[in-house]
């Protein structure tokens, strides 16, 4: 069984989860000598009820969505990585990341943060990384938050 990954897309949103993901994603990345794909989409539903101001709204979210890339590029190269690569897409997570970013950059494991949702949200709308779980064609790395004790 080859478990030799050469591209890890790791989906991040600036959460703690997130970040606990980022830092597994990047140990994959260092043992495996892969091209670390960092993504974040900016999820078009959480913004569709915004009308006012809708120019300066999107603006500013696609500021933080590059500076947030950004961050964590530079986290991934003083950890020791050298081929890096940044996408942004405006979205449906759910969707884009294991239906349509994966497959373009051609990834062969996707690193996510599980985010605790209650069994009714799960219901209603699921979770990113369940979604993720459910349509990526590639193996899956899901992170769960650390709990303090």
């Amino acid at each position: 069984m080859d478990s030799h990954y050469h591209t890890i897309l790791v989906a991040v949103d600036g959460s703690k989860t997130a970040d606990v993901a980022f830092e597994k994603a990047v140990q994959f990345a260092k043992l495996d000598h892969a091209k670390l794909v960092i993504t974040h989409v900016i999820d078009i539903q959480t913004f569709a009820n915004v009308r006012a101001n809708q120019r300066f709204i999107d603006q500013n979210v696609t500021e933080y969505a590059q500076e947030l890339l950004e961050t964590y590029e530079k986290k991934a190269r003083a950890a020791g990585l050298e081929t890096i690569e940044l996408v942004i897409e405006t979205g449906s997570p759910k969707t884009l990341i294991p239906k349509v970013i994966a497959p373009r950059v051609g990834a062969g494991l996707i690193v996510c943060g599980a985010v605790g949702m209650n069994a009714m949200e799960r219901i209603m709308i699921g979770s990113v990384s369940e979604n993720i779980a459910r349509y990526a064609k590639c193996d899956i790395y899901i992170v769960r938050p650390k709990t303090v004790n």
